[in-house]
């Protein structure tokens, strides 16, 4: 626990540091491929029904986490026998990888950056690398209002849910659950070809952050209450306890919730996912209209909430030495 707890320290620093570098081999990028090609296999090896899907994205979904989770511990554990400080080196490495403040907050930025300038086509462009939306018809509110919400929904899926899994783990628990988050992702879509063997991904991916979410949640509430001007503590926990159902998920709204009361905008409402237009519920009131200056102060709650809790997983680890 003391070796886990000081690479969470470090990793933490490296993340705010480096972020992701581009060009940087990535375990996300291996753990995708391994979904990429298990889904192949999968789906030669069970029948095109939906029984058939079910079970494959079962199988999926056990030997993918199982995978992912096995390979770090059995890194560590080699690393351990050469030396405890090799096995600090790696495991501080694997938590900065496992970690994406930085990296949110850069690719975040760049919308900000091509909306202050006036370019909405480039800030469609940018938004489109961190939505998993149609983006194309989006105006620069709308625009604004997606980027404000990817950087909501990822303070817990980026930064508070996978430091909750290495304070509880350490580096095997953290790459366990970003190949959840990451099938999840990849599968877990109510698409025709998704609909059954993304279901085990989609369903588990849900458990694994019910927990996440909501600390993530109070985390940034918390921060709201003490970031002053530009941000309403009280509105975000109001808009926090009415619209935190509002959406398919039990999850995505909790954060998007908050975020939207402390900026006093309205987030979420209809979008279109591969051609066709999903009807969702509006989170928040339109107290003013979406900005580009909203997208920084997303990022502004994204740190504060990050840095709670990194110093919350450490006194709780600490406190377990």
């Amino acid at each position: 626990m003391g070796w886990s707890l000081c690479a969470l320290a470090i990793g933490f620093g490296m993340d705010l540091i480096l972020g992701d570098p581009q060009g940087w081999p990535h375990p996300v990028i291996a753990i995708g491929k391994l979904i990429s090609l298990l889904e192949r296999v999968l789906r030669r090896l069970f029948p095109a029904t939906p029984r058939g899907e079910n079970w494959a994205g079962a199988v999926l979904w056990v030997l993918t986490a199982g995978i992912s989770a096995a390979v770090p511990a059995l890194l560590l554990w080699g690393c351990h026998l050469v030396s405890p400080w090799l096995r600090l080196a790696a495991e501080s490495v694997m938590c900065w990888q496992i970690l994406a403040v930085k990296s949110l907050r850069t690719e975040s930025m760049k919308v900000h950056a091509a909306l202050s300038a006036g370019d909405t086509e480039g800030a469609r462009r940018a938004v489109s690398m961190i939505v998993g939306r149609d983006v194309s018809r989006l105006d620069e509110a709308g625009v604004a209002r997606a980027a404000v919400e990817t950087v909501a929904e990822n303070t817990s899926d980026g930064v508070v849910a996978p430091m909750v899994f290495l304070t509880l783990g350490g580096a095997p628990l953290g790459f366990f659950y970003k190949a959840v988050n990451t099938m999840d992702s990849m599968v877990g879509y109510k698409n025709e070809e998704y609909l059954y063997f993304g279901r085990a991904a989609a369903k588990l991916d849900d458990v694994m952050n019910f927990i996440p979410s909501r600390i993530s949640a109070c985390l940034m509430a918390f921060s709201a209450c003490l970031m002053g001007s530009g941000f309403s503590g009280k509105g975000a926990w109001a808009i926090y306890q009415r619209d935190r159902r509002n959406h398919a998920s039990p999850n995505s709204a909790q954060t998007e919730a908050v975020c939207a009361g402390a900026l006093g905008i309205q987030l979420a409402g209809d979008a279109s996912y591969f051609g066709k237009t999903v009807k969702k519920p509006y989170i928040g009131d339109p107290l003013r209209q979406a900005g580009y200056e909203d997208i920084k102060r997303a990022n502004r709650l994204l740190y504060a909430a990050a840095w709670t809790c990194e110093i919350l997983c450490l006194l709780a680890m600490l406190a377990l030495v």
